[in-house]
């Protein structure tokens, strides 16, 4: 896939913002109608749908709700319905579950503490950990499900209590990502989706 090709790649769901397939736009941004190349042979999954939403895998484009018009051979024609905004690809969560670990960055504790992965998004992690963590607090997690580990800066914004003895939940935001960064985890989480889907209730909601 190229650097064109790569501008260009969207995540299809159906009205349940559940994963379909990827595609490539291959119509001008401003058209009213866009024709879509639906990669891995998933064009079957995504004409059993009328509408689907469009979410852009890369850059900060806003997606889109369309009603499917036909299609032919790999491609579909889309017709523009509205616009709905960008934030909801960083709210797509995928149910994951690693042991990894966390760092310090204020100061107030040292050394490395285990977590247990719980969901994944665009925007950020959830995970359970078994010491307690304050709101705002950032700390750095290593995050082993893409294509090369990474090293990621978080934010804590919310901790819940669970039945897990001696551990709470924790949901936190990505900060300060480079772009690279934020392509490998949006690589990482959506082609799970699109691999789990009959699994997609497996999580703990933070």
């Amino acid at each position: 896939m190229n650097q064109d090709q790569q501008k260009n790649l969207y995540l299809l769901l159906d009205s349940r913002n559940t994963p379909l397939a990827r595609g490539i736009r291959e119509s001008p941004a401003d058209a009213p109608s866009w024709q879509i190349r639906i990669l891995e042979n998933k064009v079957s999954d995504v004409m059993e749908h009328e509408e689907i939403q469009m979410i852009p895998l890369t850059g900060s484009g806003k997606a889109i709700l369309g009603k499917i018009l036909r299609n032919r051979n790999d491609s579909i024609v889309l017709e523009r319905l509205k616009t709905s905004c960008s934030a909801q690809r960083e709210n797509l969560r995928m149910p994951t579950h690693f042991k990894s670990f966390i760092y310090p960055l204020s100061g107030s504790w040292k050394g490395r503490v285990k977590i247990e992965g719980n969901d994944l998004s665009c925007g950020g992690l959830s995970f359970f950990c078994g010491k307690t963590l304050r709101e705002h607090e950032q700390v750095e997690a290593v995050v082993p499900i893409t294509s090369q580990p990474l090293i990621l800066r978080c934010e804590i914004i919310r901790q819940r209590p669970t039945d897990r003895e001696g551990e709470d939940l924790y949901a936190c935001k990505f900060v300060d990502m480079c772009y690279d960064e934020e392509m490998m985890v949006r690589e990482a989480v959506f082609s799970v989706q699109l691999q789990s889907r009959p699994k997609a209730e497996a999580a703990v909601k933070p």
